[in-house]
């Protein structure tokens, strides 16, 4: 099996380290001082499940690498339109694509059935320039929740989770999912293959619409935003308003708010990936987290005033920094 990792940053190069123990073909595609470590010492993750090295082909030519049977984006949903030059070298007629992206994906409505079978999400697929560069038959949708961080360049250090949950966008359980998921549970990580997994995508993102955004509008933690009554109050209207959009599409996330926030506030004085990206200049991942609920939400007929309102806000903000590092 040959899997080009593209995006090997911290989640990216994790999987491609576990994917190397487990005997897979794998390179690494990255830039900078990430990749010149990683070209010297091999991706060396510290995680409390052991440390350990692998030794992966590193590159930022993809043509050096030529056509995968796999690539795993570990880019940020917004990069994904741009993404032509590093992903078209890797293809073949059968490259799957499992792209590990929070919000909703440009492949939603792939495969749905029903009245919103095959429609585009402007939000997080504008114009079909997503579509264009990442077709939706090669889709394998990829929930992730595993927590790494880069403790420096060339070294992942795995925080918590080892689960990263797959599946088609038409629900069959494909030879192709089957495959991914034995080699990554070779490699010591948790990868099941779920025919719903819509429901996954709305768990994860139940998190994800509200305290992201918050959080950059805030410069909050998780533990000070589940804290702070009135912010706590504002969280809870935000997740009630998406679970009512997930019902609305057919979807049955198997959680409740209170648990929800109840393991936020567990994971303490974390700074949520938009936090992190505000405070190094770079742009915002919002469009496929919020700005896409809102729009299926107008879709279905379901009032979510309270995400419209953040919604207002946080573009402003995204807006500002985007004009910042231009």
């Amino acid at each position: 099996m040959k899997v080009a990792i593209v995006g090997a940053g911290a989640i990216g190069a994790y999987v491609g380290a576990a994917l190397d123990r487990a005997g897979a073909d794998v390179h690494l595609i990255a830039r900078g001082p990430h990749l010149a470590a990683m070209r010297q010492h091999g991706v060396r993750v510290l995680s409390p499940r052991g440390d350990f090295t692998a030794h992966v082909h590193a590159t930022d030519r993809p043509a050096d690498v030529g056509p995968a049977d796999y690539v795993f984006l570990g880019l940020k949903a917004n990069s994904y339109a741009a993404c032509g030059p590093l992903v078209e070298p890797l293809f073949k007629d059968s490259t799957a694509v499992v792209a590990a992206q929070n919000g909703i994906p440009w492949w939603y409505f792939h495969g749905h059935g029903g009245p919103q079978d095959g429609l585009r999400i402007e939000s997080v697929d504008p114009g079909g320039s997503v579509s264009a560069v990442l077709p939706q038959e090669r889709a394998v949708g990829c929930v992730v929740y595993a927590a790494t961080e880069l403790a420096a360049p060339g070294v992942v250090r795995h925080l918590e989770g080892t689960r990263f949950s797959i599946g088609e966008p038409d629900r069959t359980v494909s030879r192709r999912c089957l495959d991914f998921s034995e080699a990554m549970r070779a490699g010591g990580l948790k990868c099941p293959v779920e025919p719903e997994l819509r429901d996954d995508i709305w768990i994860k993102l139940l998190g994800n619409i509200s305290f992201n955004p918050i959080s950059a509008l805030t410069r909050a933690t998780m533990r000070e935003m589940c804290l702070h009554r009135s912010t706590r109050g504002v969280i809870e209207l935000m997740m009630a308003e998406t679970l009512a959009v997930a019902r609305s599409l057919g979807c049955r996330p198997a959680i409740s708010i209170e648990r929800r926030l109840a393991g936020a506030e567990r994971v303490g004085d974390h700074r949520t990936s938009t936090l992190q990206d505000l405070e190094k200049g770079k742009p915002l991942e919002l469009d496929v987290l919020l700005a896409a609920v809102v729009e299926l939400a107008g879709l279905t007929g379901v009032p979510v005033p309270t995400l419209c309102t953040v919604a207002a806000i946080s573009d402003l903000l995204a807006r500002g920094t985007a004009l910042a590092a231009a």
